[in-house]
């Protein structure tokens, strides 16, 4: 994920039922959400270098990015609420971070209304067109070889990113899209100084994006890589997000831009000469003007006597994340030693993982026992599988929500599979006491590869993130593709309450790594008592059903690993797991913002008034 450096309707909205699936907190009152408007100022100023931590009033942002999370303070300081600043965070990430976000993606929003003590969320979560199948990415009965399932208009699902956008602000938010757009739109024509992430994150994509004209005229000028410290505009999608400015989301859901959206996936513009075979996609107009994003219950469970509020399907981020956290309930995790600690949270998350495979995916295709996957019942029944002497093994059977029964498995295990790890995540609050977390993804590095010609932005391969056939044919998924479906994440975006007021609130990108980063960094800070930025820097371990589990080098190369490995876990190196960003209410009403230290180039917490 690329770090940036100095600045130089449609029916989405029609969709709202009541607050959107809202959950009450607890009963009480604060000052006004929603501010009444003011104007916006469309510029913005020069911003500072990055620092992984800020405490202050007034409101805080942190993203992986020091544009982005200075357009998001921008927002907050002309008076809008936190969901205003989370749009224009998320709208200057498709400038700066194009490669893991963008109005041609989708994602995942969580929100804490302070004057409700409410959480609620909405699924912006990518469509397969109406006209998938189960088959989608088979031919002649095989799956087709993943790299090429990932460049093609075949993994690219509808966007969700413009249709979340508009949804939260006219249900949550006090400003217009339009004002919220306008510091984006102003980094978007100005430029970016390119560092070094960046121009890596173009070299890895350079043979793939050479193939696409539209693709390597943006991010290959002169047909060269970008040079660190040069700058980086894209007028393009200056002008596509004046567009949407002007003529609100419709003009993507049931207009010119969403025509040229189609016409590229159905007929991918590969330069002439070139060997891939990029195979067409079947979105249709009509599958734009169908997309909603859609307001969901929040899944919660309770831990520590805290509440813990996540997203629920189509992403298994909630799920996933409320299960391991009740399975852990039971242990006292703050006096474990760092092996038992470690041990018991990765027994936990590969049972969890086990459970998510066979039961999480499109709720509206599917039926998703997600109340009972949260159950305290059903946890204490996964539980009692954890030795302290002996790891488990892996692929470890899934259990029966709706009838556990203890220790037992409810048939035959199988492997996780595969999500691309990039994506990003960014955590906002403002001066009434609201807080969202938002996850934002376009799939791979680079997405599709795709740029959508004179439109300046990336299209998704979220699709690649249904089984393309089932891991074994004797076990049901719910993760198959299917006609207008949403496949199935890990984006954990997640709100902490206590007593019905913020504690802390995270996410981070990674895949089906984000689950874990989410989980550890919320067990570091709860339980083992790290401050957040330190929960967040510490090193991860991840495991997710798999026969070994991942480690980042601070753990790989310690002590604890051979002590882990004495009890049969098996561990294989990575070098960098997530990229978290989260913030904290302060016992005095302050805000702490927390970033990455060092992860994909640190990241940029930000709070309006420093103290």
């Amino acid at each position: 994920m690329s770090r940036a450096r100095r600045l130089t309707v449609l029916g989405a909205a029609t969709a709202l039922a009541g607050s959107l699936m809202a959950v009450p907190a607890a009963a009480g009152s604060a000052a006004p959400a929603r501010p009444a408007p003011a104007a916006q100022d469309s510029a913005t100023t020069a911003t500072p270098g990055k620092t992984p931590i800020a405490v202050g009033y007034g409101g805080a942002v942190s993203s992986v990015d020091a544009d982005a999370s200075a357009a998001g303070i921008a927002v907050l300081k002309q008076g809008g609420n936190a969901v205003d600043a989370a749009v224009a965070t998320a709208a200057a990430l498709g400038v700066t971070e194009p490669y893991s976000a963008g109005i041609g993606g989708g994602g995942y929003f969580v929100s804490y209304d302070a004057r409700t003590r409410t959480v609620r969320t909405l699924d912006g979560r990518e469509t397969a067109p109406r006209s998938a199948g189960r088959d989608l990415f088979l031919e002649n009965g095989t799956p087709i070889p993943f790299a090429d399932a990932v460049t093609s208009g075949l993994g690219v699902g509808t966007p969700g990113t413009p249709a979340t956008w508009d949804t939260a602000l006219r249900a949550w938010g006090s400003r217009s899209l339009g004002q919220v757009l306008r510091p984006a739109t102003k980094l978007a024509a100005d430029g970016f100084t390119v560092d070094q992430t960046f121009r890596q994150q173009t070299a890895d994509n350079e043979a793939r994006f050479k193939d696409f004209p539209a693709t390597a005229g943006l991010f290959l000028p002169g047909g060269e890589l970008p040079a660190v410290g040069s700058t980086m505009k894209n007028p393009d999608l200056a002008r596509t997000y004046t567009e949407l400015a002007r003529k609100g989301v419709g003009a993507l859901y049931d207009g010119a831009l969403g025509r040229d959206i189609v016409r590229t996936v159905q007929k991918p513009p590969v330069r002439s000469g070139a060997t891939r075979n990029v195979r067409p996609g079947k979105l249709t107009a009509g599958d734009l003007r169908a997309y909603r994003a859609l307001g969901h219950a929040p899944t919660r469970t309770r831990y520590r006597g805290l509440d813990v509020y996540g997203i629920a399907p189509s992403s298994s981020g909630g799920t996933s994340v409320a299960e391991a956290l009740n399975i852990l309930e039971r242990s006292d995790v703050s006096r474990l030693s760092e092996k038992q600690y470690l041990h018991r949270y990765l027994e936990a998350s590969r049972i969890a993982f086990a459970d998510r495979g066979r039961w999480v995916g499109d709720p509206s295709q599917e039926d998703v026992p997600a109340k009972a996957l949260t159950s305290q019942r059903f946890a204490d029944s996964r539980a009692c599988l954890i030795r302290d002497d002996k790891a488990l093994t892996s692929p470890l059977a899934p259990g029966d929500p709706r009838h556990p029964r203890r220790c037992a498995g409810g048939g035959k295990g199988v492997p996780t599979t595969y999500e691309g790890e990039n994506t990003t995540h960014l955590t906002v609050a403002d001066k009434w006491g609201n807080v969202v977390a938002y996850t934002l993804t376009i799939e791979q590095t680079g997405g599709s590869g795709i740029v959508v010609p004179h439109r300046g932005f990336l299209l998704n391969n979220e699709l690649t993130d249904f089984s393309f056939a089932p891991a074994d044919p004797a076990v049901s998924d719910p993760n198959l593709p299917g006609p207008g479906k949403r496949p199935r994440s890990s984006i954990s975006p997640t709100i902490v309450l206590r007593h019905g007021r913020p504690v802390v609130a995270l996410g981070s990108p990674g895949g089906a790594t984000i689950i874990t980063t989410v989980l550890q960094t919320l067990v570091n800070h709860l339980d083992r008592g790290m401050p957040l930025v330190d929960a967040i820097a510490a090193p991860r371990a991840s495991q997710r059903n798999a026969a070994t589990t991942e480690l980042e080098p601070g753990l790989w190369n310690s002590p604890v690993r051979r002590q882990l490995e004495a009890i049969g876990h098996a561990f294989k190196q990575n070098p960098e797991i997530g990229a978290a960003t989260g913030v904290q209410r302060l016992p005095d009403g302050r805000w702490l913002a927390a970033a990455e230290k060092v992860r994909r180039g640190g990241g940029s917490a930000m709070v309006v008034r420093p103290s």
